[in-house]
């Protein structure tokens, strides 16, 4: 072994010594695989910044922590992922709002629909809210290492949307089990279809379905994009993610390398959020560019009535999904911020 492995070694054994945790030389040396599985698929900026962050931590761990990616949706939907990360056949993920909230519900309040009207809202709830969340997700075994939210979400469809009659006379797309959506949807009398994720490029291609809902580079990145004629300026919500670790995995790693990990983990993670800030507005020229018209609610009077019904799944989610006092706490900071900032 050269001298910089004999180093590296000698210093994780003093450190682990320091921090209370006995381990021998050999377990210091102890390769570990964090199996990672993502709906996004190879070749996107959020594989990009994950091999990245794959890459920081091997390097300052002497290659004793790597990441072996599955991308793409080959894992199957969010829900097949988080049953396999329960069995130990995965270890962590990225997810969205819906995966995230199959293990905990109540994150599902940062997703609700007409809830933010900026990005520093988000930034500024996201960060008030953190460490409660990751105490939460803890305690279902879980390490929470950084939110990746997947931008403002649209309609995407074949027919122009342009009111809530021209959504109820559509086909559209409801993510399976997603109880936000679904009570949206029943305040608007709008009779979804429900499916996984990864059979909506197919259900579009049949006529299935011809309206679905997504962020620019989340259409763009799935290819729903090259099924659909219109996306419709209004904003549905904004679509929370995040990156879990089992905990039962992430304990088995070395207190020092649990460092490397959440500390590179959040660095590249928050890189990640700037990114798909920018590829969403890149995304709208390449929408444009393949003939994706724009598409505006004709009056003051049709967005009362997507935003009625996004206060009507607040009152019905609330003490069912996530408790009152959750929502009120989230409604308090939106309250104070846009005081602040009028």
């Amino acid at each position: 072994m050269n001298y910089f492995n004999s180093t590296t070694r000698v210093l994780l054994v003093l450190a682990l010594l320091l921090t209370g945790v006995e381990v021998s030389p050999a377990e210091a040396d102890k390769k570990h695989i964090i199996k990672f599985a993502t709906l996004a698929p190879e070749g996107s900026s959020w594989m990009k910044s994950m091999h990245r962050l794959s890459d920081k931590i091997k390097k300052a761990t002497d290659g004793n922590v790597a990441f072996r990616f599955y991308p793409g949706g080959v894992s199957g939907d969010e829900k097949d992922v988080i049953r396999k990360m329960r069995i130990g056949q995965l270890h962590g993920a990225g997810f969205t709002g819906v995966g995230l909230g199959e293990i905990l519900p109540e994150v599902r309040v940062l997703d609700l629909p007409f809830l933010f009207e900026s990005d520093e809202e988000i930034q500024h709830v996201y960060s008030e809210m953190n460490a409660y969340f990751k105490e939460r997700y803890e305690e279902k075994g879980y390490v929470l290492l950084g939110w990746v939210p997947v931008g403002w979400v649209h309609f995407f469809s074949q027919q122009p949307i342009r009111s809530v009659d021209d959504l109820r006379q559509s086909k559209p797309w409801m993510w399976e089990g997603d109880p936000l959506v679904e009570q949206a949807y029943k305040g608007l009398g709008v009779q979804p279809i429900p499916l996984s994720v990864t059979d909506v490029l197919l259900s579009l291609q049949t006529g299935m379905v011809n309206t679905v809902y997504a962020s620019t580079q989340g259409a763009l990145a799935l290819q729903w994009f090259t099924k659909v004629k219109h996306i419709t300026r209004l904003r549905m919500g904004y679509a929370t993610g995040g990156v879990l670790i089992s905990k039962k995995q992430f304990d088995k790693l070395p207190q020092p390398y649990q460092d490397v990990v959440k500390k590179i983990g959040a660095e590249c993670l928050q890189e990640l959020v700037e990114l798909i800030q920018k590829d969403n507005l890149k995304a709208h020229e390449v929408l444009e560019k393949n003939d994706v018209k724009w598409v505006a609610l004709p009056d003051k009077k049709e967005m009362d009535r997507f935003q009625e019904a996004g206060a009507a799944a607040r009152k019905n989610l609330a003490g069912k999904y996530f408790p009152t006092k959750l929502l009120d706490e989230v409604l308090n900071h939106l309250k104070e911020f846009r005081k602040a900032r009028p």
